[in-house]
C-alpha cells in the first residue's frame, strides 16, 4: 500500500472507452500494401535490379527501388531533437539502400492493393549483387583491414571514457585484484503486436501517419527531416500500442509509408511487418564484450572498478554509442564510494541493427559489473549480502560522476528486506547437502541501479492538458505515451489525487496526435510517471483552483473558505454545497458568468533521480543434462513512493520474466560465414514461455524521491537488469562454475562444465 493514497483510488483504473484499436484495425479502406524486397546477402553492392516482370502482376501499382528515394541520411533513434549538432544522432540511413550492410537490408519496395500481390511481385525481381566479406565483431570490425561500412568512419561510431577517482591507487592499494571478461548476446524485443505504420494525405501537403510508436512527436521530427518537409505537415497518431520495448523508440517505417503516400497523390499505404521481419529488420539489444577488473580489501572494502566495453551495433548506427554511454552513467551510483574507470567503444558491423531495449545497455553492463562483484565476494570469502551491504549507495552520497547528492537510495533496506523475505540464511544452510552429486543448488544475488529519464544528456519536457467536461468528469490528456504499461491509469490516480475527484472521474485520452496532444518525447528511459508527474499535479492544481474559483462565484463565499473532495465543494462547516457535475453544467450554461474551466502545463525537469534494487534467486543444476531450475526468485525495488502497487507488481513479474529469458535461452544466432541468421522465428528463437516461467515474487521499499512530483521513481525498466547475473551467480554457488557469457543455456553450461571435468 502507498503512502497517501486510499485504496480506492488504487484499485482504480483509467477508462478508455470502446475496445482497444491498434493501428492495423484503424486503416482506411482500400489502404493498399506495401512489402520490402530484402537483400539475400550481408555485406555488398547491388550491382543490377530488373523489376519489369514484378510490375506486370496483377494488383502492383507501383515498385520503387534505391534509384528512386532521397538521397538524404536520417538518424532514426527516438532521441528528442539536440541543439547542439555534434550531440545528434547519427543520420546513416536510407529509405532504401544498394549498398547492402545486414542479411535483410531494404533495397526495394512493392505497393499492390493486398499482401498476396505484394509477395508475388517480390518473387519476379531480379537482383545481382557485389558480395565483400562479412564483419561480425570487434575484431573483424577494428582490424584494419575491413570494409569501412559508413563513410570514413573506420567502424567505430562513438568512444569515450571517465575516471572517478583514482583507479591506478585504488588498485595498488588493495589486497586482491580480479579480472574477467563477459560477453552479452543478441536478443529481441518480441513485444506481442509487430511493427507497423500507414500513412495518407488529407489535403495537398498534410501526411497523416498512424503508427504503432512510443515516441510520436519525434517520430513526427524524423520523418520531416528524412522526407524534407515541414514539420507542421506531419502528424503522428499513435493508437493503442501492443508493446514496443524499445524497438518503437526507432524510427523503422513511418518515413517510408510516408514516402509512398506521397508519390501515390494521398492514397492509403500500410507496412505491416512478419514475426521474421520484426526478429531480424527492426532492431536488436546490443551485444557487449566487457572486460572489468575489481579490486576489494579483505574486510570487504570495493576499492576499485575498471570497466572496457566494446558494443557492438551492427549494421547502422540507430542509437549507436548512447546506449554505452548511458550504461556507463547508471551504473556509478550504486556503488558511489569506490574509484571507477569506465571506456567504452560502439562499432559498426554486418549484424542487424540494434537500439534501444528495455534497461538500454544496463543489462549487458550490469551482468559484468555483478559477476565481478560476486566473484571479489568469493575471494575474500564474504556472504554476497554482506559485501553488497559494505559498498552499496545511502541516502546523502554523493554520485561522483556528476558531483551531485542521490536524495534518495534505498538499496541498503532492499538488501536488508530481501535476506528475510527470501530466507537466505536459511538457504544456505539448508545447500550444504547439494554441493556434490548430480543436482546441485545455490544462491545468487546481483544488485541495480538505474536513472528516471535522460536528463542531462536530452532534455526532459512534458505536457498535460485538462478538461472538465459538463457532467463533471475531466478529460486528461498527455503527451507520454500509453503502451500497455499503465502510464495512464497512474496519470488518472495522480490526476484524481490532485483535483480532489474520484479516480473513476477521470477519463484519459489515450490516443496521442501531435497535432493536439502536448509535447512529450515519449515512452522510453523510464521516464513517463517521473517526469510527467510535475506537469500532471500542476494542472490539477490549476483546474481546481479555477473549478473552486467558480464555487465562488455560486455561492459568494471566499475560495479559500472551499474545498473540493471527492467531487463534492464543501462550505466551511463542512456541509456540501454542491456537486463538481453541478458546478460544470453552471460554467458552460450560465449567461453571464464562468466558460469552460481547462488547465494545461508545460514542465521542463532538470533532476534524474535513481532507483536501486536487487534480485535474489535459488536455482538447482542437473549437472548431467547441463539444465538450471529456478526453484526461487525474487526482486526487491526501491522505486521511491508507490503510485499503484497493482501494476508496480506487474511491472516486476514481467521484467523478471523477461530477465530469465534472456539469462537462460534467447539468442539470435548467425552464420559465421555469410551473416544469415540462423533462427528468425519464435520456433527457433526460445524465447520462454508460462510453461518455463518460476513463479515470481517481488518486494518494496518504499522512500520518496524529493525531486518527483509524487515521491515515485522509475520501474519500467530496472525489473529485468539483475535478474541474469544473479542466476550466473547462483550457478556459480551451486558449481563452482563460472559461466561469463550470455545466454546460460544448456550448450553453454555444457561446454562450461566439460572444462571444469565436471562431466
Amino acid at each position: 500500500m502507498s503512502v497517501g493514497y486510499p485504496q480506492e483510488r488504487l484499485d482504480a483504473k483509467a477508462k478508455v472507452t470502446g475496445r482497444c484499436r491498434f493501428t492495423a484495425d484503424l486503416a482506411l479502406p482500400g489502404t493498399r500494401i506495401a512489402k520490402y524486397l530484402r537483400s539475400t546477402i550481408a555485406h555488398g553492392k547491388v550491382v543490377g535490379i530488373d523489376v519489369s516482370e514484378a510490375l506486370l502482376i496483377a494488383g502492383v501499382e507501383a515498385i520503387f527501388t534505391y534509384a528512386d528515394v532521397p538521397k538524404k541520411a536520417f538518424a532514426t533513434a527516438g532521441h528528442a531533437f539536440n541543439l547542439d549538432p555534434e550531440s545528434r544522432d547519427k543520420a546513416d540511413r536510407l529509405l532504401l539502400t544498394d549498398y547492402v550492410r545486414y542479411h535483410g537490408d531494404e533495397i526495394a519496395i512493392v505497393v499492390a492493393i493486398d499482401e498476396l500481390a505484394a509477395r508475388k511481385a517480390l518473387k519476379k525481381i531480379k537482383v545481382t549483387y557485389e558480395e565483400y566479406p562479412v564483419i561480425l565483431d570487434h575484431d573483424q570490425a577494428l582490424n584494419g583491414q575491413a570494409s569501412e561500412l559508413h563513410g570514413n568512419s573506420g567502424n567505430i561510431v562513438g568512444e569515450h571514457g571517465y575516471e572517478c577517482g583514482d583507479v591506478a591507487r585504488a588498485v595498488s592499494e588493495a589486497d586482491h585484484c580480479l579480472k574477467g571478461q563477459f560477453r552479452t548476446q543478441m536478443v529481441q524485443h518480441c513485444h506481442m503486436e509487430n511493427q507497423v505504420a500507414w500513412a495518407y494525405m488529407d489535403d495537398t501537403d498534410h501526411i497523416i501517419i498512424v503508427s504503432s510508436t512510443q515516441i510520436p512527436h519525434i517520430c513526427r521530427c524524423i520523418v520531416s527531416e528524412a522526407l524534407d518537409l515541414p514539420i507542421s505537415t506531419i502528424q503522428v497518431v499513435k493508437p493503442a500500442v501492443g508493446g514496443g520495448f524499445g524497438n518503437k523508440q526507432d524510427v523503422v517505417l513511418e518515413p517510408m509509408v510516408a514516402f509512398l503516400t506521397q508519390k501515390l497523390e494521398g492514397t492509403p499505404v500500410m507496412i505491416d511487418l512478419s514475426r521474421e521481419e520484426c526478429l531480424t529488420s527492426t532492431r536488436i539489444r546490443h551485444p557487449f564484450r566487457v572486460d572489468v577488473e575489481c579490486a576489494v580489501n579483505e574486510g570487504g572494502q570495493l576499492k576499485a572498478l575498471a570497466i572496457d566495453v566494446s558494443s557492438n551495433t551492427g549494421a547502422y548506427a540507430s542509437h549507436g554509442h548512447s546506449i554505452a554511454k548511458a550504461a556507463g552513467s547508471k551504473v556509478v551510483p550504486l556503488y558511489p564510494k569506490s574509484a571507477i574507470a569506465y571506456h567504452a567503444l560502439t562499432h559498426y558491423s554486418n549484424l542487424p541493427a540494434a537500439g534501444a531495449m528495455r534497461g538500454y545497455g544496463s543489462p549487458q553492463l550490469v551482468f559484468a559489473v555483478e559477476c565481478i562483484m560476486e566473484d571479489a565476494a568469493r575471494k575474500i570469502a564474504m556472504d554476497s549480502i554482506d559485501f553488497r551491504l559494505k559498498n552499496v549507495a545511502r541516502t546523502g552520497d554523493i554520485n561522483p560522476l556528476t558531483g551531485k547528492v542521490i536524495e534518495s537510495a534505498g538499496i541498503e533496506e532492499c538488501l536488508i528486506k530481501g535476506r528475510e523475505q527470501f530466507r537466505w540464511e536459511q538457504k544456505k544452510q539448508s545447500h550444504r547437502s547439494y554441493k556434490s552429486g548430480n543436482r546441485r543448488r545455490g544462491l545468487g544475488l546481483a544488485c541495480f541501479s538505474y536513472g528516471s529519464g535522460t536528463y542531462p544528456v536530452s532534455v526532459e519536457i512534458a505536457g498535460a492538458r485538462m478538461v472538465l467536461n459538463q457532467d463533471g468528469r475531466v478529460s486528461v490528456q498527455v503527451g507520454a505515451t500509453e503502451i500497455g504499461q499503465g502510464a495512464d491509469t497512474v496519470f488518472a490516480q495522480m490526476a484524481a489525487e490532485q483535483l480532489g475527484i474520484p479516480t473513476s472521474e477521470i477519463r484519459m485520452v489515450s490516443t496521442q496526435d501531435t497535432d493536439t496532444v502536448p509535447f512529450d518525447p515519449g515512452s522510453f528511459a523510464s521516464r513517463q510517471t517521473y517526469v510527467a508527474s510535475r506537469a500532471v499535479a500542476e494542472a490539477g492544481t490549476l483546474l481546481k483552483k479555477r473549478i473552486l474559483s467558480h464555487a465562488s462565484d455560486m455561492l459568494e463565499v471566499s475560495t479559500d473558505q472551499l474545498t473540493l473532495s471527492e467531487g463534492v465543494i464543501i462550505s466551511p462547516e463542512g456541509t456540501r454545497c454542491l456537486t463538481i457535475g453541478e458546478l460544470a453544467l453552471d460554467a458552460y450554461y450560465h449567461k453571464t458568468r464562468g466558460g469552460q474551466l481547462t488547465a494545461e502545463v508545460s514542465r521542463k525537469v532538470t533532476a534524474n533521480a535513481y532507483s536501486y534494487g536487487c534480485t535474489l534467486v535459488e536455482v538447482e543444476v542437473d549437472i548431467a543434462l547441463c539444465q538450471v531450475s529456478i526453484l526461487n526468485i525474487q526482486n526487491v525495488h526501491d522505486a521511491g513512493t508507490l503510485i499503484n502497487p497493482a501494476l508496480a507488481a506487474g511491472q516486476v513479474y514481467g521484467g523478471v520474466g523477461m530477465g530469465i529469458s534472456g539469462a537462460l535461452s534467447e539468442e539470435l544466432l548467425v552464420d559465421p560465414a555469410s551473416g544469415w541468421i540462423y533462427n528468425n522465428n519464435l520456433l527457433d528463437y526460445k524465447i520462454a514461455t508460462m510453461v518455463d516461467t518460476p513463479d515470481i515474487c517481488c518486494a518494496f521499499v518504499e522512500t520518496c524521491e524529493p525531486t518527483s512530483a509524487f515521491g515515485n521513481k522509475s520501474l519500467g525498466e530496472p525489473p529485468l537488469i539483475s535478474v541474469a547475473p544473479a542466476i550466473r551467480n547462483a550457478i556459480l554457488d551451486a558449481t563452482g562454475v563460472a559461466i561469463n557469457q550470455l545466454p546460460m543455456s544448456p550448450k553453454a553450461l555444457f561446454t562450461a562444465f566439460r572444462s571444469e571435468g565436471l562431466i
